[in-house]
C-alpha cells in the first residue's frame, strides 16, 4: 500500500513538473508596432514647435525696423569721442566717392560675386542652401560659428540692425532682406553694397578704395589681381589691408582667384597670371589722406572687433574712449616735420604708447612719422625685440618676486656668460665684479640679466611676463630673452601697460580704448576691463626705484624729466637694429621704439630719439597734473649696510661713511647681522716709555680694557726694529742709542682674527746724550797722581750731577702726542679706504 501510494505521489510531481517546463516554454504572443502612433506623435511634437518658432520669428519680425530709403542710401556713421565726451571723429562722413552701378566693370562684379554672394541673382534676398551650410556649422560648432549672409542681407544689417550675433537679428535680416528684394533691383542693391562697404585705410566704398590703394579713379582700369584684392578687403578690412599686411592681402587676394576659377568667371591661366603680380607694384597710396586722429582709432576698431565684433566702420555706433586729445595731438607733433626730435633721415620711424599707470587706460598712440591713413601703426602693431628694457621684468622682477632678492643682492659680473650650445653673453661696457642689483640695472648689464634669468628659471620668468599681459613664444624663452635678443617680441602699447603695474603696486590692467558703446537702438555696454595682482607691492616698488637710478646716473639720463620723479629703463638689440626706452611715472607709463619699419637688420644711427620722445611726451602731460613721487609701502625697508658685504651686513660703528649705502629689502628678509669689516678694539690706555739708564733701556708700559670673550695681544713697534707682539702691558726697548728721539706705537689685536685691531697709540721719548771723556794731560809731573784723582773725583761728580739734570728721560705722554694719532689716524682711514675701493 505504501509502495502505491509513493508510486502516486511521485507521478503527481513529475507531471506537475511537467506542466511547469511547457507554460515556461509556451511562447508569448508578440504586441503589434504602431507607425500610426509614431507619426501622429512627430506630427503633434513638430506643430507644436512650428506653431511656437512660427509664433517667436512672427514676434521678432513684429519688432524689425522699416525700409528706410534715406538710410540705404546714406550709411549711418560711427561717432567716435574722447575721455570728456568731445566727438573727434564722424566715421562714414569723412571720405566716400559713389559709383553707379553702370560704372561697375565686369570683372569687379564678378570677383565680389565669387567671394560673397555667388547666386546673388538668382535667390530672392537669403540663399536657402548657404543657410542650410550656416545651420549645420552653428549646431556642430557654437551659434554664430558661420554665416549665410547674402549681400542683400549685408546690405540690411549695415543700414538697420545692430551687429549682435543672435536669433532675433538674424530673423529680421531675413525677413528685410526679402523685402529688399521685392523692393529694389538686383543692380541697385549691388550698388548699394559696393558704396558703403568699408574697405580699410579711412576708405567707404569701392571706388574710394580704388584710389586711396591704387590712384585709379575710373573703376574700368583695374586689373584682375586689383579687383580680386579689392573683393577680397571687406571680410576684414584691417588685416587684409595691404598697406599693413601685405602677406595676408596676398593670401586673400589669391583665394578670391581661386573662388572666380570655381564660379568658372575666368580660367586657370588668367588666374595664374594675376597671382603673379606683386602686391607692393599694385599699390599707389600716395593720395590716401590722414584721418583725424587715425593712430587711437586704430586701436579702438581693433577692440570694438575682438571684444564686441563690432565694425567700427560700417556698424553705425558711438564709441567713448580713453583719448587725451591734447596728449594725442602732442605725440602727433613729436612725429612730425616740426617735432623737436630730429631724425637721421626720412625712413627712420618711431612708435609711441602713451598709458595711465593706475588705470590702463590708453591716452595717445603714435603710430609712425607722418603716418597715411591705414598704414602700419608702429605703436600697436609692430612687434620688435625690446632689448634691455625687458630685464625689469624678466630678470630683475622675477628675482625679486620669486626669490626675495633686495637691491643690494650682490650678483658676478666678473666676465661673459657662458650658455651651452651658444655663444657667451658679453656686457656692452666694462665688467664691474661683483655689483648689487641695483648697480647691475642702472649699467645694464648683459652678464647680471642672464645669471638672474637662470636663477629664476624660464617657467616662472614666463608666468611673470604673462601676468603684465606679455605674449610669450610658442617655443618658450630662452637665456637671451632675458637681454631681449632672442624670440621674445612686443609692441610699445604692451610694454607701456606692463611697465605701469610697476607703478600702479603690481597691478596690470590690460591696456584700453574703450569706455561705452551705444547702439543705434540706444543700448548701451559699459566696458569692464580687469585688473589682476601681477607682482607683491614690494616687488613694483623696489623694481621702480632702482629704475630711477638709470635715469638719474645710468643708461637713460637723456630721459630725465626736471621735477618729475621717473623710472624708466633703455633698451638696444643687436647691431643698434631697435632703440627703446620704456619709462613711467606715477601718473604716466611711456613706451617709445625707434627702428627701420622693413628692415631687421639696418642699424639705427647713433642716436637717442627714444629717450627723447619720452622726455617731451612726459614733460608736457606732467604740467597738467599734480606731480607726486612713488610711495614705499609698508612691505619695504631701507636699510642702511655696509658697501661689499657679502651676504648683506649691517655696519658697524666703526664703518667710514662712504662705505655705508641704502638699499631695499622686502619686510622680514632685512639683515641682523653687524659687519666687523671696519670693527676695532678698544686702545690702550696711559701709555707710558720711561729711560733706564743702568740697563740703557727704554720700558714702556700700558693699560688695555678687555672686551668680552676676545683675546687680546699687542704689537709693538719703534724705528729700530720689526714689530714685535706680545700679550703683556708692558715692553723693553734694549740697547737704545744715546740722544735719539724714540716713538713708540702700540696696538691691540685679535690673535685669532689678526685683522681686529684698535687705534695705534703712540709715545716718545728722548735718550740722554752719552757721557763726554776727560780730557788727559800730555806728561803727568811727578806727584800729581793724588791731585789728578781727586779732580777725575770731581769730574765724576760733575758728571754725575750733569746725568742726574739730563737725566730727566724726557717722556711725553698720551696727552702730548694727539695731534700725531690723528694725522695717523687719518693715512689708516685712507688706506683703508683705498683698499674697499
Amino acid at each position: 500500500m505504501s509502495d502505491q501510494y509513493k508510486s502516486r505521489s511521485e507521478k503527481r510531481r513529475q507531471e506537475q513538473m511537467k506542466q511547469t517546463k511547457q507554460k515556461k516554454n509556451k511562447k508569448q504572443p508578440k504586441k503589434k508596432f504602431s507607425f500610426k502612433k509614431i507619426f501622429l506623435t512627430i506630427l503633434v511634437l513638430g506643430l507644436i514647435v512650428a506653431v511656437g518658432v512660427g509664433g517667436l520669428f512672427a514676434y521678432y519680425i513684429s519688432k524689425s525696423p522699416e525700409l528706410d530709403p534715406e538710410k540705404l542710401s546714406i550709411p549711418s556713421s560711427s561717432k567716435v569721442y574722447d575721455k570728456d565726451g568731445e566727438l573727434f571723429a564722424d566715421i562714414g562722413e569723412e571720405q566716400r566717392v559713389k559709383v553707379n552701378y553702370d560704372d561697375l566693370p565686369p570683372v569687379l562684379v564678378d570677383a565680389v560675386l565669387a567671394t560673397e554672394d555667388v547666386r546673388f541673382f538668382d535667390h530672392f534676398g537669403i540663399d536657402l542652401r548657404r543657410i542650410g551650410g550656416a545651420i549645420i556649422a552653428n549646431l556642430t560648432d557654437g551659434f554664430g560659428a558661420e554665416g549665410g549672409s547674402t549681400i542683400t542681407q549685408q546690405v540690411i544689417k549695415g543700414a538697420f540692425l545692430y551687429p549682435d550675433k543672435t536669433l532675433e537679428r538674424k530673423v529680421q535680416e531675413q525677413w528685410l532682406a526679402i523685402q529688399l528684394d521685392l523692393s529694389y533691383s538686383k543692380e541697385a542693391i549691388l550698388e548699394m553694397y559696393l558704396n558703403r562697404i568699408y574697405y580699410g585705410s579711412a576708405g567707404y566704398g569701392v571706388a574710394t578704395a580704388a584710389e586711396n590703394y591704387f590712384g585709379i579713379t575710373d573703376l574700368n582700369e583695374l586689373s584682375l589681381a586689383e579687383a580680386a584684392l579689392l573683393a577680397g578687403l571687406p571680410q576684414r578690412p584691417s588685416a587684409y589691408d595691404p598697406t599693413v599686411n601685405p602677406d595676408l592681402a596676398k593670401e586673400r587676394m589669391e583665394t578670391v582667384l581661386n573662388l572666380m576659377v570655381r564660379h568658372e568667371k575666368i580660367s586657370e591661366a588668367e588666374a595664374e597670371e594675376a597671382k603673379q603680380v606683386a602686391i607692393d607694384d599694385m599699390l599707389d597710396v600716395s593720395s590716401g589722406s590722414r584721418t583725424s586722429h587715425t593712430d587711437f582709432l586704430d586701436q579702438v576698431q581693433r577692440e570694438l572687433e575682438e571684444k564686441y565684433e563690432i565694425d567700427l566702420y560700417n556698424d553705425g555706433v558711438k564709441v567713448y574712449t580713453t583719448m587725451d586729445q591734447d596728449a594725442q595731438s602732442y605725440v602727433e607733433y613729436l612725429l612730425s616735420d616740426e617735432s623737436p626730435v630730429s631724425y637721421s633721415d626720412s625712413e627712420l620711424q618711431s612708435g609711441l604708447s602713451v598709458v595711465e599707470t593706475s588705470t590702463g587706460a590708453i591716452r595717445a598712440l603714435g603710430g609712425g612719422r607722418n603716418r597715411a591713413a591705414g598704414g602700419f601703426n608702429m605703436a600697436i602693431q609692430a612687434k620688435r625685440q625690446p632689448g634691455s628694457s625687458i630685464k625689469p621684468i624678466f630678470s630683475y622682477g622675477a628675482a625679486i618676486e620669486y626669490l626675495n632678492y633686495s637691491t643690494y643682492e650682490q650678483m658676478p659680473d666678473n666676465g661673459p656668460y657662458e650658455v651651452t650650445g651658444s655663444k657667451p653673453i658679453n656686457n656692452v661696457g666694462r665688467y664691474r665684479g661683483e655689483v648689487t642689483l641695483r648697480t647691475a640695472l642702472e649699467h645694464s648689464s648683459n652678464v647680471v640679466a642672464a645669471h638672474l634669468f637662470d636663477e629664476v628659471g624660464r617657467s616662472q620668468v614666463s608666468d611673470f611676463g604673462q601676468k603684465l599681459g606679455l605674449t610669450i613664444p610658442e617655443g618658450g624663452l630662452n637665456v637671451r630673452d632675458a637681454i631681449g635678443g632672442s624670440t621674445f617680441e612686443a609692441s610699445t602699447l604692451e610694454m607701456a601697460a606692463a611697465y605701469a603695474a610697476f607703478g600702479n603696486g603690481g597691478l596690470y590692467t590690460e591696456p584700453y580704448s574703450v569706455v561705452a558703446i551705444e547702439y543705434p537702438d540706444g543700448r548701451r555696454i559699459e566696458a569692464e576691463p580687469e585688473t589682476t595682482v601681477a607682482m607683491s607691492e614690494a616687488t613694483a616698488y623696489m623694481v621702480t626705484d632702482m629704475m630711477k637710478n638709470v635715469v638719474r646716473s645710468g643708461t637713460g639720463t637723456r630721459a630725465n624729466v626736471s621735477g618729475v620723479p621717473v623710472a624708466g629703463k633703455t633698451g638696444t638689440t643687436d647691431n643698434n637694429v631697435d632703440k627703446w626706452f620704456v619709462g613711467l611715472s606715477t601718473h604716466y607709463a611711456i613706451g617709445a621704439w625707434t627702428g627701420y619699419p622693413d628692415s631687421t637688420t639696418k642699424a639705427v644711427p647713433d642716436v637717442y630719439n627714444s629717450q627723447l620722445l619720452f622726455k617731451y611726451t612726459m614733460e608736457e602731460l606732467s604740467k597738467s597734473v599734480e606731480v607726486t613721487d612713488f610711495t614705499r609701502p609698508d612691505s619695504v625697508v631701507p636699510v642702511k649696510v655696509e658697501a661689499g658685504t657679502n651676504p648683506a651686513q649691517l655696519p658697524s660703528e666703526f664703518t667710514p661713511n662712504d662705505q655705508i649705502i641704502t638699499e631695499l629689502f622686502k619686510s622680514g628678509t632685512e639683515p641682523s647681522a653687524v659687519s666687523d669689516a671696519y670693527e676695532q678694539l678698544n686702545p690702550v690706555e696711559n701709555l707710558t716709555a720711561a729711560y733706564d739708564e743702568e740697563t740703557n733701556s727704554i720700558t714702556v708700559t700700558w693699560e688695555h680694557t678687555m672686551e668680552t670673550d676676545v683675546n687680546i695681544a699687542f704689537e709693538v713697534s719703534t724705528q729700530s726694529g720689526q714689530p714685535i707682539n706680545t700679550e703683556e702691558t708692558s715692553f723693553t726697548v734694549s740697547d737704545v742709542e744715546p740722544d735719539t728721539m724714540y716713538t713708540i706705537n702700540v696696538t691691540a689685536f685679535n690673535p685669532e682674527k689678526v685683522t681686529l685691531t684698535s687705534e695705534t697709540k703712540t709715545v716718545e721719548i728722548m735718550t740722554p746724550k752719552a757721557q763726554e771723556e776727560p780730557d788727559l794731560p800730555d806728561a803727568e809731573l811727578p806727584g800729581d797722581e793724588n791731585q789728578d784723582e781727586n779732580t777725575n773725583n770731581g769730574d765724576d761728580n760733575d758728571n754725575n750731577d750733569s746725568d742726574e739734570s739730563d737725566s730727566s728721560d724726557e717722556t711725553v705722554d698720551d696727552e702730548s702726542s694727539n695731534e700725531d694719532t690723528d694725522q695717523t689716524d687719518e693715512e689708516t682711514d685712507t688706506s683703508q679706504q683705498d683698499d674697499a675701493a
